[in-house]
């Protein structure tokens, strides 16, 4: 987790896209409908099949914070920036959001236009709140919890499965699940998806991960949440590495689908310095030599990284301050 030595934001700071136009300098301007990007999928589709030459979209974005705590904190000359980012390509393009004519501040709106040559594939789009703290400017004050994808090449606005959840009584269930009858949860790479088999006998578990309770009680359930996902994608990043194939120069190949956005996501995070195509050549010769151990602490940290544990951490230790203070 990380600490700020300034007060920001536990309240909620969401937002979402509200309208997409795609642009061609000189010859069009088309706004997409509604159907090209869902606010519960949180996906932005921009593989359009009657118009393939566009060179810049622009994104709509609407953005609410908590308009209260923003009102009385210890800040100044607040700003909202929706910010698009991509790793790949190590692009970043950002705009700055206003307050909607006529509300009382909560609502802040605006448009991000970012360039087609800068992407390749996917993108992140989230919003942060700046302000001046304690005479300092640019204090990063809140931000988005969970960012939007900004798809280029998906054609509907519909996320793929990472994993499958499957709640199950381990005491009773099948019989290869039953050893394991005092585990809160199991993770399967076998198929084609993972699979975390949840047991119901474990008290409590399974009726956690599915409420919507009080603040504390959905803090601690994503916090939870993002435990199991670092179990999963560490067993799953074990899992590709064993399992890659070689071409017939004896070089590794990725290993299609799925597994190369969770591979090359997690490779970023194991062997930063390297480009995508060195950290699979690299990680490849390490599983097989001693040197393979010392990577143990940076593979946990990736999983850990992708799970979002520490954010998710973070948001549950706030918030029960917040609810400690206020009981």
């Amino acid at each position: 987790m990380k600490v700020y030595p300034y007060r920001r934001l536990t309240g909620e700071l969401t937002f979402q896209v509200t309208g997409v136009r795609q642009e061609l300098e000189g010859r069009y301007q088309h706004d997409l409908d509604t159907r090209s990007f869902s606010t519960q999928e949180r996906i932005v589709a921009l593989h359009q099949t009657d118009r393939q030459d566009w060179e810049s979209a622009r994104l709509t974005i609407s953005a609410t914070l908590p308009v209260k705590e923003l009102a009385e904190g210890p800040w100044t000359d607040v700003s909202v920036v929706a910010v698009l980012t991509e790793k790949t390509t190590n692009s970043r393009t950002t705009a700055r959001l206003v307050r909607e004519s006529g509300t009382d501040g909560e609502t802040w709106t605006g448009h991000l236009r970012f360039w087609r040559s800068a992407h390749r594939n996917q993108a992140d789009l989230s919003v942060v709140a700046v302000a001046t703290v304690g005479d300092v400017q640019g204090r990063i004050i809140g931000e988005s919890e969970e960012p939007w994808i900004v798809d280029l090449m998906a054609t509907a606005p519909t996320r793929q499965r990472e994993m499958v959840v499957n709640e199950v009584d381990f005491t009773v269930g099948p019989e290869w699940l039953r050893p394991f009858k005092d585990a809160p949860w199991i993770v399967e790479i076998s198929g084609d998806l993972p699979t975390v088999h949840l047991n119901t006998a474990f008290e409590g578990v399974s009726q956690l991960l599915n409420s919507a309770g009080s603040p504390l009680e959905r803090a601690v359930r994503d916090m939870l949440a993002a435990q199991i996902a670092a179990d999963v994608w560490t067993a799953v990043f074990h899992s590709l590495v064993s399992d890659l194939e070689v071409d017939e120069r004896g070089g590794p190949q990725w290993p299609g689908g799925w597994r190369d956005g969770v591979l090359s996501g997690m490779l970023a995070d194991v062997l930063p310095d390297r480009s995508e195509a060195d950290a699979l050549r690299e990680i490849h010769l390490r599983r097989s030599e001693a040197a393979w151990n010392e990577l143990q602490p940076r593979i946990n940290y990736a999983a850990v990284r992708r799970a979002k544990v520490a954010r998710n951490l973070g948001t549950a230790i706030r918030t029960l301050d917040v609810s400690q203070r206020e009981s």
